[in-house]
């Protein structure tokens, strides 16, 4: 792109650095506290209801699994299929979303992939066989892969540093409500219903879209100068001085501008191990913890635990966003990494309650109606312990290994438990305790420190 060095004001600050934890890392300064304008909070708004959308997503194939296996007659493999295939479109859709977002702009990347979230539910909505299932599920994965880049990244870059971490926040509090909800009203209606209600955000988003702006440090990459200038003043507020933030934005982009990005194969050097091994390596521990198959599938756990299924969905929602909430307001406070260890924790104690309660079910309990009404409680409590909090990495590999470990735990879940529910769970508990090793010995803190200090923490040798 061609720089224009006579405009006063070129936007762009050093890059969100999104960590597979949900950590961002901020580069510009905000020296002074300001209130926040009401157009900063409405278009995040806007930006977030993909969001919603990514969680609507998720649980889907959890609250439908018993009505469209009997309406359509799908084995168990074909159920799995379905539940699984997102996770292939969200690799696909992961892996193009940078460059959709880098050469059409956020605004169109998201509305991009809210045509292909309408465009899936549909499909499933009217799908009288299998395979249309899949299409469907597929088209809504590659919309969701899209949003988990996207929206955050553009939330980062149009907040200023100083409430950047609870407005990017909104991004996992607005999928952990469209996950909750999803869970609830599933429980009252049709799979089918389910599917159209599902479309209702999307079209909102797409309706408001037009009337936010577009990120100013993506108008400031591709030349775009005015513009950024004129989106900065109307996120920061009529009567704000955006003089500071200009100048670092456009001196940032000046630097970038003579570099070229790096390929995948390009960090499998030395220099990089460790923060490959911190990064891959805690998106596969976490993934492998069964996170996905929990998800994915929450309310056939519920069923085989004993469980009344509307019953725990509706506990589900009562506790995991205020939970999610909770985690939110604490993560500037206590940190990202302890944060990150009582989730682990927490999914450790949760898969072994579950698998515990499965096991007593299955082996001990056969005949005492004492602990037959006990071991479904069990499963509750182990469930609702379970941490929701997992988004895709911004990073191309770390992304593919997201998705990828995804499919194999929801494809593969419902066949685990088939063999055995309580060993399922307790092959989760024992990769949970791995994590928490793992994070305790590897993964850095990044609270108050520059993307540059986090960087030299990790490759120090």
């Amino acid at each position: 792109m061609d720089s224009k060095g006579s405009e006063t004001s070129q936007f762009s600050t050093p890059m969100l650095s999104t960590v597979n934890d949900g950590i961002d890392i901020l580069g510009n300064e905000q020296s002074e506290a300001s209130p926040t304008p009401p157009i900063l909070v409405l278009t995040t708004l806007s930006a977030v209801l993909g969001s919603y959308v990514f969680g609507f997503a998720i649980g889907y194939s959890s609250s439908t699994q018993s009505g469209i296996m009997h309406d359509l007659h799908l084995t168990l493999a074909q159920y799995s299929t379905f539940g699984s295939i997102l996770t292939i479109g969200a690799t696909v859709g992961a892996i193009v979303s940078g460059r959709i977002a880098d050469y059409a702009g956020r605004r169109v990347a998201m509305s991009f992939s809210e045509v292909l979230c309408i465009l899936g539910s549909v499909t499933i909505a009217f799908s009288k066989v299998a395979w249309w299932l899949y299409v469907g599920r597929m088209l809504i994965g590659c919309g969701i892969g899209i949003i988990s880049y996207v929206v955050p990244v553009y939330v980062a870059e149009i907040t200023p540093k100083n409430i950047r971490g609870s407005f990017t926040g909104g991004h996992q509090l607005m999928a952990c409500c469209g996950l909750s909800l999803t869970y609830l009203i599933g429980a009252f209606f049709n799979w089918r219903i389910l599917a159209v209600i599902g479309t209702v955000p999307c079209v909102v988003q797409l309706l408001t879209l037009p009337f936010i702006p577009d990120s100013p440090r993506w108008l400031a990459k591709v030349g775009r100068l005015k513009e950024s200038d004129s989106a900065l003043q109307r996120l920061r507020g009529k009567h704000a001085d955006v003089y500071q933030e200009a100048t670092e934005i456009r001196d940032y982009t000046e630097t970038l501008r003579p570099h070229t990005e790096a390929s995948i194969i390009g960090l499998f050097q030395l220099q990089y191990l460790k923060t490959l091994t911190v990064s891959v390596g805690l998106m596969v521990l976490q993934q492998f913890g069964g996170i996905s198959g929990f998800l994915f599938y929450t309310n056939s756990i519920f069923i085989s635990a004993g469980f009344p299924d509307s019953i725990g969905t509706i506990a589900m929602v009562a506790v995991k966003i205020p939970l999610t909430t909770l985690g939110l307001l604490l993560m500037d406070k206590c940190g990202r990494r302890p944060l990150l260890l009582a989730s682990a924790i927490g999914t450790c104690l949760g898969s072994f309650l579950t698998a515990l309660s499965f096991f007593l079910k299955a082996c001990l309990i056969q005949d005492s109606q004492e602990w037959k009404g006990i071991s479904p409680i069990m499963a509750l409590v182990g469930v609702l312990i379970f941490p929701i909090n997992v988004k895709a990495s911004a990073g191309s590999l770390v992304t593919l290994v997201h998705w990828s470990c995804s499919w194999i735990v929801s494809y593969g879940f419902n066949f685990l438990t088939s063999w055995s529910s309580a060993g399922t769970f307790f092959i989760f508990f024992g990769i949970c305790g791995l994590t928490v090793i793992f994070v305790a010995k590897l993964v850095p803190e990044t609270k108050g420190r520059t993307l540059e200090e986090i960087q030299a923490s990790l490759n120090s040798s």
